[in-house]
């Protein structure tokens, strides 16, 4: 497992902006590397969804919900991924979970989560 820590999630108006980061700072280059790295987020109410994925060579994949709209990366060499979120709307209201699956791990039963960290999109 990694250790994921995120940051950047916050309060901001809809419209709006946020950048969030996730940084598994324990982990060597080689390591990090072995996962596909993501962005999940839950609501109120509502199960936990992905919000878009990774992998080492660059492969993209979002929820329908937010192309268009989201931009996930990654630095391996800074080990960190980050999700650009641009034009947010009060539905983007979540808690967002850095994620981390190895290739080997299909299912994700052993996956690594970040604390999480809260977006509220709201005037």
């Amino acid at each position: 497992q990694l250790q994921l820590v995120e940051s950047g999630g916050g309060l901001v108006q809809p419209g709006g902006s946020l950048r969030l980061s996730c940084k598994a700072s324990r982990a060597i280059t080689s390591v990090f590397n072995m996962y596909v790295m993501g962005w999940y987020r839950q609501a109120p109410g509502k199960q936990r969804e992905l919000v878009a994925t990774i992998s080492r060579p660059g492969d993209t994949n979002y929820a329908d919900s937010v192309k268009g709209r989201f931009i996930i990366s990654r630095d391996n060499s800074r080990k960190t991924v980050n999700l650009q979120m641009n034009s947010l709307e009060p539905e983007d209201t979540a808690i967002y979970y850095c994620n981390a699956r190895k290739e080997s791990d299909p299912s994700g039963a052993y996956d690594s989560w970040g604390q999480g960290t809260q977006v509220t999109v709201s005037s």
